[in-house]
């Protein structure tokens, strides 16, 4: 073959090509000027020596020299990367390899390519270069591509395009093919499907991030559901979802309802008590019309084979003050209660029957069918819920204890006191009937139950009995004891404060906008002190203890030894600095 020449100004000017520097020629045309002329010394030093990426940069870095005996080129490996290292010619490059396969590594490939552009490059009158050289060069790489790593397989690519191997040749098919083969496979494009309402709609119960709009959401993946399409699993889960979320929104517990009366025969009562859960939860009556006898029918129909999701039904339906009378009449049967008393939910069924008794007794003068025998009766509600107890360190509880026990003193108040039939208040008073607050000691806390007369409609804040004193109870009304966004208590807190009223006590409650509204424990005892006077009530001075006339010093509960304010405070000064620092939080 010919020897190279000198590139004219002409063939120095031709295009670039693979993000190489300036004016570096095509890869077709590189090796053919290689194999045919003689290239300018700086040409070739900048094609090779200014790679466009740094994995593809070979030095010293990557395959220098290794102390001797140690490391992966030790021994015969790095002795021959040292010979192609100082080879003087392509055709000594290829005896090299080809002469020593045993030796021959991976990496020793990539020194080869890197030492024949140097050779090409460096020299004035760089040697010819015989065809069957670089055919063999190729064949030697081409035959032991398949163990080499990414990294020498990207080197390989990236010195046999500078080098002008055509990049539709042998060498570099081989060596891309190799590299696509190492790459991990990508994976499958993400495609949306279509989804249509049903489906949107439980992928949007199913979001974690659902709870920023679920308002809107839910509307629309509602609105462009099919009827077919809305399946008792989806319309469970948005039940679910409205109950625990407190979202009292109109237009999905209609669309539950309709779809409740529209499936009807489909529907076994487990279903039906949790499609009815948040109707009674959220104190929402449904304005579809065929509601109440849907519920009613599938009642008489499942009541005998579901006890505890009969139950279940009935205690929403309590809830809403919509009790059917047939419905009571067979599970205050005595059949029905021989029936589940032996099961495992019996003891939580007979606390649903108690408080399903109390709202017969209450609600339900004219009710004259069975009812639940005072040997199963068992408390309703014995202690405080359970979203007060996991919310305790949010209430407001602990600071009205402390501004009551400043104001009235601590014997005028009872706290966190069960009433019959079962029910749990947050502060009761006693107080006579010229509005004296009464010591609670001297006075039995409970009005008798069930009450002597209860006439229908009665006013809540009536009186039932003829007992003098009256029960004044305190009520808090703590964010989460309302639905969401809204005015309306929960179904449990309403039916609670509707029966205790029923029963005679009157209510007074404390709603939370106006707790936080105050600042420190003097604006709070403020507070109470307008809301209680605001009944006509009256007490002594503050805190319960009559006040010395001067110059002696009041006798009251600060003035006492450090040890005995801890026991009238019931915990200390810490409980009395944690209710100051939580209002002042507030």
């Amino acid at each position: 073959m010919a020897g190279f020449r000198f590139l004219s100004p002409l063939e120095k000017s031709s295009p670039p090509f693979l993000g190489c520097p300036s004016g570096s020629p095509s890869p077709n045309s590189m090796l053919r000027l290689l194999l045919s002329a003689q290239a300018s010394a700086a040409r070739l030093s900048g094609l090779l020596l200014l790679p466009p990426v740094q994995p593809c940069c070979l030095g010293p870095s990557k395959w220098g020299d290794q102390p001797p005996g140690g490391g992966l080129h030790a021994g015969p490996v790095q002795g021959l990367q040292r010979l192609l290292e100082q080879a003087r010619s392509p055709g000594e490059l290829l005896r090299w390899l080809g002469q020593n396969p045993t030796k021959v590594r991976a990496h020793h490939y990539p020194v080869a390519l890197r030492r024949l552009g140097q050779l090409l490059g460096s020299q004035p009158r760089p040697p010819p270069v015989e065809q069957a050289t670089l055919q063999d060069l190729s064949q030697l790489i081409i035959r032991n591509c398949p163990s080499f790593d990414i990294h020498t397989i990207h080197v390989c690519l990236h010195l046999a395009v500078l080098l002008g191997f055509p990049s539709d040749g042998p060498l570099m098919c081989a060596l891309e093919q190799e590299r696509r083969f190492r790459l991990p496979p990508k994976p499958p494009p993400t495609l949306q499907p279509v989804l249509h309402g049903g489906q949107r709609l439980e992928a949007a119960l199913s979001c974690p991030h659902f709870l920023r709009r679920p308002r809107q959401h839910l509307i629309r993946s509602l609105a462009e559901a099919r009827p077919e399409e809305l399946t008792p699993h989806v319309m469970v889960l948005l039940a679910q979802h409205l109950a625990r979320h407190r979202l009292r929104e109109p237009q999905l517990l209609e669309a539950i309802a309709h779809f409740l009366v529209v499936q009807e025969a489909q529907l076994s009562s487990k279903v039906v008590q949790k499609l009815v859960l948040p109707f009674g939860r959220l104190n929402y009556l449904p304005l579809e019309q065929q509601f109440m006898p849907c519920l009613e029918r599938i009642l008489a129909r499942e009541a005998g084979v579901a006890p505890l999701a009969t139950v279940n039904i009935l205690m929403s339906l309590c809830q809403l003050r919509c009790l059917p009378f047939r419905a009571l009449h067979f599970v205050f049967s005595p059949g029905f209660i021989n029936h589940i008393s032996g099961t495992p939910h019996a003891f939580i069924v007979r606390r649903y029957l108690s408080l399903l008794d109390t709202a017969v007794e209450l609600e339900l003068p004219g009710y004259r069918g069975p009812r639940l025998p005072r040997r199963q009766q068992v408390p309703i509600f014995p202690q405080p819920l359970i979203t007060d107890r996991a919310r305790c360190k949010y209430s407001h509880k602990d600071i009205v204890a402390e501004g009551l026990r400043q104001l009235l003193g601590e014997e005028k108040y009872r706290q966190d006191l069960t009433v019959p039939p079962g029910y749990c208040t947050d502060f009761l008073l006693c107080v006579s009937s010229s509005g004296a607050v009464l010591p609670v000691r001297t006075q039995d806390p409970f009005l008798p139950y069930p009450p002597r007369s209860c006439p229908q409609g009665q006013a809540a804040s009536q009186s039932t009995t003829h007992d003098p004193a009256q029960r004044v109870v305190l009520m808090l009304r703590e964010r989460w004891h309302f639905c969401r966004d809204g005015q309306v208590l929960l179904g449990s807190r309403a039916l609670r404060e509707r029966h205790l009223g029923l029963m005679g006590y009157q209510l007074l409650p404390l709603p939370f906008e106006e707790l936080e509204s105050q600042r420190g424990l003097p604006q709070l005892k403020s507070y109470l002190r307008q809301k209680l006077q605001a009944l006509g009530l009256r007490w002594g001075p503050e805190g319960g203890k009559r006040v010395a006339a001067p110059p002696r010093p009041p006798a009251n509960p600060c003035s006492l030894p450090i040890q005995t304010q801890k026991a009238r405070i019931g915990g200390g000064r810490s409980t009395l600095l944690w209710g100051v620092g939580m209002v002042r939080r507030l």
